[in-house]
């Protein structure tokens, strides 16, 4: 092919990229309305089709730990005008549902946008106070310990896997079908403790309504700087709650990077940037290799956690 027939072909799609967005964009957020996943979206959609210069139309598509949300992007047309915003589910479902879509085949991974690090927390009058106490405790109460989740796979429970993993015991595993129903199960005493999101637990930390008894991140959190970190007593045990952008597989490159640049600028506004830190999350807006690269090393440290404690879905 001479390289003019080539740059000839390769005009209507650069014209194309350069003429995005002429319409609407729907984001898919495949959870209902009320969750983390969904506020982060309500925080960043104002500022980012102010951005992209056009409507950005948010979607609420729950089911099956997100993947019925996960699969409608997946079909859709790759054009850029449907994105899709995944919760740490997106790395696992495809390993727990059958519904669920390959993440590395059908999806383009766009953006890791913000972290937040999960909070092991329990209810008031649980009387460990401490991580250490917490599974001194489990030890000598085999599977006695209650913990909750939202589900089978799901980040709270493979998080209280991780912990009997690391400390040697057995707890006694609780779901839930979202995140209102445990936090309710947690605030009425039904359960002793969970690995909770902090966004969406922090508020009743700090009304006194649970106590928080360790970070899964790095390092400990500006919102709750004397809670230690789990790495603090178990080297290596972290449990992170993440957010990202994608898109239909095939969308061009060129609309890809423009939706990335302006989800960027969206997230390093100021005011975006201290509404997210005030809630607990760490602004990332990574390149979308490392995101690519972030969700097959969570994929495959999290599927073979499943694999090996032979977990299925409900």
């Amino acid at each position: 092919m001479s390289r003019l027939l080539y740059v000839f072909l390769l005009l209507p799609c650069l014209a194309f990229a350069q003429a995005y967005p002429a319409k609407a964009v729907r984001m898919i957020v495949p959870f209902p309305p009320g969750g983390t996943t969904d506020l982060i979206a309500r925080v960043v959609q104002p500022k980012f089709q102010e951005n992209l210069g056009q409507t950005v139309v948010i979607d609420n598509r729950g089911g099956a730990g997100g993947s019925i949300g996960a699969a409608e992007a997946a079909r859709a047309a790759p054009d850029g005008y449907t994105l899709l915003l995944v919760f740490d589910t997106h790395a696992v479902n495809h390993h727990l549902y059958k519904q669920a879509p390959d993440p590395f085949k059908t999806l383009e991974h766009i953006m890791l946008m913000v972290v937040s690090p999960s909070t092991l927390v329990a209810v008031n009058n649980f009387p460990p106070s401490s991580l250490r106490e917490v599974v001194a405790h489990a030890r000598a109460n085999p599977g006695k310990v209650t913990y909750a989740s939202t589900g089978h796979g799901s980040s709270n429970h493979l998080g209280a896997l991780l912990l009997e993993q690391a400390a040697g015991i057995r707890m006694t595993h609780v779901p839930y079908k979202g995140g209102g129903p445990m936090v309710a199960a947690l605030l009425g005493n039904q359960v002793d403790v969970a690995f909770i999101s902090t966004p969406l637990i922090l508020p009743h930390i700090q009304a006194g309504k649970v106590k928080a008894i360790a970070v899964g991140g790095r390092d400990r959190m500006a919102v709750l700087p004397k809670v230690p970190t789990a790495s603090e007593s178990y080297p290596g045990l972290e449990q992170v709650s993440w957010f990202g952008l994608l898109a239909p597989v095939g969308t061009p490159r060129e609309i890809l990077m423009k939706v990335h640049r302006e989800m960027k600028r969206t997230l390093e506004t100021p005011e975006i940037r201290k509404n997210l830190s005030d809630r607990g999350f760490e602004v990332i807006a990574g390149s979308p290799d490392e995101f690519a690269k972030f969700v097959r090393d969570e994929s495959d440290k999290l599927g073979k956690l499943i694999r090996d404690h032979r977990i299925q879905v409900d």
